[in-house]
């Protein structure tokens, strides 16, 4: 029998994707008042309507899609029947998946986590997976482990947009680092492998808001992806990228929610707002 062949490693297949599609992640936030806008109910009807017209005007020209986990477990088992679907069209369709649920807990917990997301076959497979580190970067190993083995990534929260997130991001640690720069270091020793066997990105990704200014003080240089919110109505633009990554800014995952999603339902003005972005950002990053 032939052994099932190694899949290839996220940080490869999202380097990839994004210089085909251009380099953008689009999110998927049905929050009410998205669909109140859109002239749909905040139920699941409406929740169907929104996600099913989000992914066929975008699945196939969008490299990344960040579905936000919270907004379809909200209607219980049926809005996580729409996120499952809405996953398995998302990849069929040549997207990748990145699930955004920011899960984070210790041993056997995480080890189910990282098998709800991780694991070939699972009803929410996806392509990778956003974590916290804060009960310490060691309690993410299960979905380390299972993320290399099936050519998954994750992307673990590091320097996050929200103005709370610096009372933990930026406390020192016991070695006079800052636990978001531990972070950032950690995530470096994970994609050096990948980096070392001639892999164009890690796959093992840091968050870091874009609307952060200059961070000029950490070494973003991580080797793999940063995902960065905050661009469109969070006040972030593309042309801020260069100012807040400095040299890592080829490998920024910009992340827009609102700012395409708010031109719905028209799947046209859909198009044009994410293709739009995507251009704005390789002017800015070169690309």
């Amino acid at each position: 029998m032939t052994a099932p062949a190694t899949p290839a490693p996220f940080g490869a297949r999202l380097r990839r994707a994004m210089d085909a599609r251009g380099p953008l992640c689009v999110g998927i936030d049905p929050h009410a008042s998205l669909l109140d806008a859109w002239g749909l109910a905040d139920d699941i009807a409406g929740l169907t309507s929104f996600t099913r017209t989000v992914v066929d005007a975008l699945a196939d020209r969008v490299a990344v899609f960040k579905p936000q986990s919270a907004f379809f477990e909200r209607f219980g088992s049926r809005g996580l029947a729409v996120l499952e679907d809405a996953t398995a069209d998302l990849r069929a369709a040549g997207a990748l998946v990145v699930m955004d649920a920011k899960r984070g807990d210790i041993g056997s917990t995480m080890a189910a986590y990282a098998d709800t997301y991780l694991r070939p076959g699972a009803p929410l497979f996806s392509d990778a997976l956003t974590v916290s580190p804060y009960l310490g970067y060691g309690s993410l190993a299960p979905a380390v482990e299972l993320a290399r083995a099936s050519g998954c990534g994750l992307f673990v929260l590091a320097l996050t947009s929200n103005p709370e997130g610096a009372e933990v991001q930026r406390a020192t640690a016991a070695d006079g680092r800052t636990l978001g720069a531990a972070m950032l270091a950690h995530l470096a020793a994970e994609n050096a492998a990948e980096r070392a066997a001639g892999s164009p990105l890690g796959s093992f990704g840091a968050v870091v808001g874009a609307t952060l200014g200059d961070l000029s003080s950490f070494d973003l240089a991580t080797g793999g992806p940063l995902l960065a919110p905050g661009i469109g109505a969070q006040g972030a633009t593309p042309a801020d990228l260069p100012a807040v990554f400095g040299p890592a800014v080829r490998d920024v995952v910009p992340s827009v929610s609102r700012g395409v999603l708010r031109h719905g339902p028209d799947a046209a003005a859909l198009r044009a707002a994410a293709e739009r972005y995507a251009d704005e950002v390789r002017a800015a990053v070169g690309g």
